[in-house]
């Protein structure tokens, strides 16, 4: 009777070793939560399975702050939309420094009605005393955040920083007073500085132009109205709600709330270069201008960050990865919304993370992004 024959331990070991070799694992992937999958529509435009756990990533990950709000819209329609615990459709999220960009558009329509110019100093009294260096300023510049002005972001100690002081030391009852009051500290035109005081004289130049001497109680209602009937009407998009400080200023830098949709909308918008239900809220070149790098900063617009290399300076998206033709509003502590025209993408993305984690946050919004292949 011949011997029974045993597979060897190494005949055992091969499969494994074969699989390991071609990249795969034994490991299962953790099942997908009823909240992670009634997050996604039935039939988006990527593997349905694939979108659940890249959103629910920027719920659970660890190491990624707290996410409050996340959709995905592709080819205007929403392939997935998800609220944290205690956030819904109705709340109002505070944009923080995607403010500056919807202040942008703002300023886009003024001067496509011709009340603003680009190149020309703007309309700002303090500066247009004889001899004042500040008077060089001119309105593109103070989009491309090159005005030179002496504006300190995120110094340390915080409470001497420059959108500290403005906001809520001593420049808060006229934010924008205190604001143009600051010296240069470069030549206007040479040195990318961020800076959250510019948002508010972009504001205060909107509303010099709209409501001219006025009482703070007018400048507020022309600024309001404008603001509505040339941005939030159009949108479609009526959470939007402005703030105002004491002087009758738009908080332009930082102040602006809205729903996620909302954000959506005007995410949207810009995707479709400035263009609403067939109808142009600012020109497709305002939207271009914003959209093309400063000449001091090649991963910066006009109030819009731009998915290019920034020198190893910052790291806002993930250029590293491309597309080169996404760019995105930023704020503070992690909102985004991020528009990628080649990709027919926008993704909106609210909640609570601090600097040391935005990386991990970054590279959550990425995986999202990446599983849309271009459309062009």
């Amino acid at each position: 009777m011949p011997r029974p024959t045993f597979p060897s331990f190494a005949a055992l070991l091969l499969p494994a070793l074969m699989l390991a070799g071609c990249g795969g694992s034994t490991a299962a992937e953790k099942p997908l939560s009823a909240a992670a999958l009634h997050a996604v529509g039935k039939a988006p435009g990527v593997p349905r399975e694939k979108l659940a756990r890249a959103v629910d990533d920027l719920f659970t990950a660890k190491g990624i702050g707290e996410t409050r709000a996340v959709l995905v819209l592709h080819d205007g329609k929403i392939d997935a939309e998800r609220y944290g615990e205690g956030y819904g459709r109705r709340t109002k999220f505070l944009g923080w420094s995607m403010s500056k960009t919807v202040t942008g558009v703002m300023i886009g329509a003024l001067v496509a009605e011709g009340r603003l110019k680009l190149d020309d100093p703007p309309p700002i009294p303090a500066w247009q005393r004889p001899g004042d260096p500040r008077g060089e300023i001119t309105l593109r510049q103070l989009l491309q955040m090159r005005s030179g002005l002496r504006h300190k972001e995120n110094a340390q100690p915080i409470y001497d920083s420059g959108e500290v002081r403005m906001l809520y030391r001593d420049g808060r009852d006229d934010m924008a007073a205190w604001a143009e009051a600051q010296p240069l500290a470069h030549e206007p035109g040479e040195v990318f500085t961020y800076s959250t005081p510019t948002g508010v004289i972009l504001a205060d130049i909107a509303a010099r132009v709209l409501a001219p001497g006025a009482t703070p109680d007018a400048r507020q209602r022309a600024v309001d109205d404008f603001f509505a009937s040339r941005i939030s009407a159009p949108l479609g998009a009526f959470s939007f709600t402005p703030e105002y400080d004491a002087a009758g200023t738009l908080i332009g830098g930082s102040m602006i709330w809205a729903t996620a949709r909302d954000w959506a909308k005007f995410g949207e918008m810009l995707r479709h270069k400035g263009s609403v239900n067939g109808a142009q809220l600012v020109p497709r070149a305002w939207v271009e201008f914003m959209t093309s790098p400063s000449p001091a900063a090649r991963d910066y617009g006009a109030l819009v960050w731009l998915n290019r290399p920034s020198g190893g300076k910052r790291d806002e998206l993930f250029a590293d990865q491309g597309p080169r033709d996404a760019f995105a509003l930023v704020g503070h502590l992690g909102q985004y919304v991020i528009v990628i025209p080649s990709r027919d993408l926008t993704i909106v993305r609210l909640g609570k993370t601090d600097g040391t984690d935005r990386p991990a946050l970054i590279g959550a919004l990425a995986k999202v992004a990446a599983l849309y292949p271009s459309s062009r």
